[in-house]
């Protein structure tokens, strides 16, 4: 009984191999550009699945696919083409040129519009689009991780605050590392307004900060001296140019409007406090206002609760109990709102 059983298995598992491989088929063929000129490297995809190959240096290929598929012929430069295989074992295409991709030009330094493969220097270029699809309060912070070579530190004094923008690492052991900004031709100050440092102060952010996302056309970033030669030793550290929207022509009215607010929370689980022992040095508590700033920031006192009461660094005495979370009490749940007519 064993045996049959498993005769049986080998049949269906041989008879279910000869199907599959009925409906395959091998194409072949040759593409080309609008010229007749042979293409190389050309991918070739079934449309919907991982298998492929190229074409060789004459532009032919080969692939085996299913018998009703689609071919799916894409080649930098070149607008993507689908053909099917429906009945046919030869499948010749041929591509046209892509107009919008070749014609790509990039803002340069002092405005000027080049083509972007003339270009003999790193330069990146994003659309106004790609920045306001997630809303930040600031254009720099929208440019994180969409620059390559660019590493942007959002602030840590708030929303409003002043991003820090470093284009392929330091260049200066003395100066602040920080690029040029040119919006619509124009530099401007970038310098941070206000006085924030480790010791206090406040941040109320930077000249770009007070640009609205909503309103950029577009943001090239120059890499390197030989990018943004033209600017002299302020463009040492690397150029950022902002093109700002301007009016186009349109038919009738329109008002395009966005909103986004965004909720800040203190993160509860990086703080794991003791709430054992108080302040204090070798399991004493402070009995005088000098002791208890010395010890401002020492937790080798008693257990809390062990005494009623210790001297604080005013002089007062109070109950020497656990406080609770402070800054829990302290912090609100931040509220920011962007929105754009």
């Amino acid at each position: 009984m064993k045996e049959k059983l498993k005769y049986c298995m080998l049949l269906l598992l041989f008879l279910v191999f000869q199907g599959v491989m009925a409906q395959n088929k091998t194409v072949t063929g040759t593409v080309t550009d609008v010229d007749g000129n042979p293409l190389p490297g050309v991918n070739v995809v079934e449309k919907g699945t991982s298998n492929g190959t190229s074409t060789d240096f004459d532009g032919n290929y080969n692939i085996s696919v299913a018998d009703n598929a689609i071919l799916v012929f894409s080649s930098l430069g070149y607008a993507t083409t689908e053909m099917t295989t429906a009945g046919k074992t030869t499948v010749d295409a041929s591509l046209a040129d892509d107009a919008e991709s070749l014609d790509e030009v990039v803002v340069t330094a002092l405005g000027i519009e080049r083509d972007r493969r003339s270009l003999g220097y790193a330069v990146t270029s994003l659309e106004g689009e790609s920045l306001s699809e997630v809303k930040t309060t600031s254009a720099l912070n929208a440019l994180q991780g969409k620059v390559a070579g660019v590493n942007i530190t959002p602030p840590a004094t708030g929303a409003a605050g002043t991003s820090r923008v470093v284009i392929r690492g330091a260049s200066s052991l003395t100066g602040g590392n920080q690029p040029l900004y040119v919006i619509d031709g124009v530099t401007i100050d970038n310098t941070q307004l206000g006085a924030a440092s480790e010791w206090g102060g406040s941040d109320f952010g930077d000249g770009v900060s007070s640009i609205n996302p909503d309103d950029i056309e577009n943001v090239s970033v120059l890499k390197g001296g030989a990018a943004a030669a033209l600017y002299g030793s302020r463009a040492s550290a690397g150029v950022i140019i902002i093109t700002t929207k301007s009016g186009k022509e349109r038919e009738g009215f329109g008002i395009d409007y966005s909103s986004q607010v965004t909720f800040d929370n203190i993160q509860e689980g990086v703080r794991d406090f003791q709430r054992e022992y108080g302040q204090g040095s070798q399991g004493v508590a402070p009995t005088t206002a000098q002791e208890a700033l010395d010890n401002a920031f020492n937790s080798w006192g008693p257990r809390l609760g062990s005494i009623p009461n210790s001297v604080q660094y005013d002089g007062a005495s109070r109950p020497y109990t656990d406080a609770g979370d402070n800054l829990s009490r302290f912090y609100r749940t931040g509220t920011t709102f962007i929105n754009t007519v």
